[in-house]
């Protein structure tokens, strides 16, 4: 099991540098951008720039936001820049922020997009290594045009990974079908993983003749170390439940209702009350918690088998929290 971590979604460009020096300092395996406050693709160039071993990529670039094409010709140059440590981890996001954020249209089918998404960049990708011209042709992208002059050069890590994100099972599937990782998004349990999204990337995997362990299993997990840890970590958990799109998670445990109660009080904006919804045997199902000497052995034993990386929910910062990264890093 590797050990990554995650830049938070603050950080300025300027801080890149400095922030990935002590990323590969404290021995982290990879590290992951997300696209909040800042574009992820210019983080990466820079992490690629100032790191010489750890793997990084985005968790996540909404793809909705995105072309293929732009999504291929970004990707294939920070796989050129770092020497194929590049990941490419993309998110579907949700109707609301697709249409009113980002001013694109939103899919009938989110997983049939995200599937001909992979599908066409890789076509492209294809086309560059071998010359020939792309003909990928789906229901939502018709790539036919190629020519030398918009042709980048060859490079010695054109199969880059990627990742896909998902909460429910359509796309687990997908990525059992054609990805190389899967985000596990912070909200879910050990449970959620056993029985509802492992299952479901097996089954997409044997529909495409893959086997469940070609696909790497991300895991963002909410960890507990200390009393602050539990009111922070149930306030976050009350926000996602309320979330009706990850209701599916409530269900698996029973608490369905616990989840309208919350989506009903997020809407009035009751945030306060949101997190006494939460009681501490849900918060035990949702986060880890151990003392910090103990926290490596207790995140081992309970994802052994069902995560390939490991991200703490805790965002990495210069100074802060360094003795949580050393102990749970020596643990690794």
């Amino acid at each position: 099991m590797k050990l990554d971590t995650f830049l938070p979604p603050y950080t300025q460009l300027s801080e890149i540098p400095a922030m990935t020096k002590a990323v590969e300092e404290f021995g982290f395996d990879g590290v992951w951008v997300a696209e909040t406050q800042h574009n992820p693709m210019l983080a990466c160039a820079l992490i690629a720039e100032h790191s010489k071993k750890i793997e990084f990529g985005t968790a996540i670039a909404v793809s909705f936001a995105r072309s293929p094409a732009v999504m291929a010709h970004t990707a294939w140059d920070l796989s050129e820049l770092s020497g194929g440590r590049f990941i490419l981890g993309l998110g579907t996001q949700v109707k609301p922020h697709i249409e009113r954020r980002f001013g694109m249209p939103w899919p009938e089918s989110p997983v049939a997009k995200q599937r001909e998404q992979i599908e066409s960049i890789r076509a492209i990708w294809e086309s560059w290594m071998s010359g020939e011209r792309i003909g990928y042709r789906g229901e939502y992208y018709k790539l036919t045009l190629s020519s030398p002059f918009f042709t980048p050069s060859k490079i010695d890590h054109p199969d880059v990974p990627i990742y896909i994100a998902g909460v429910n099972t359509g796309l687990a599937r997908l990525a059992g079908e054609t990805a190389n990782g899967f985000h596990v998004h912070p909200f879910h349990t050990p449970q959620y993983l056993r029985n509802v999204l492992l299952p479901a990337v097996e089954e997409g995997a044997n529909k495409t003749g893959r086997k469940r362990e070609d696909v790497s299993m991300v895991v963002n997990a909410f960890v507990i170390t200390g009393d602050g840890d539990r009111e922070t970590t149930r306030q976050q958990i009350s926000f996602y439940a309320s979330t009706p799109s990850y209701r599916r998670v409530m269900k698996e445990h029973g608490w369905e209702d616990v989840g309208e109660k919350l989506s009903k009080l997020a809407a009035k904006q009751q945030w306060m009350e949101m997190s006494g919804l939460i009681t501490d045997e849900m918060l035990s199902f949702f986060a880890t918690e151990a003392s910090l000497e103990n926290l490596a052995e207790a995140l081992k034993e309970r994802y052994q088998g069902l995560a390939d990386r490991l991200t703490i929910y805790i965002p990495f910062s210069l100074g802060e929290h360094d003795a949580l990264w050393k102990t749970v890093r020596k643990g690794f």
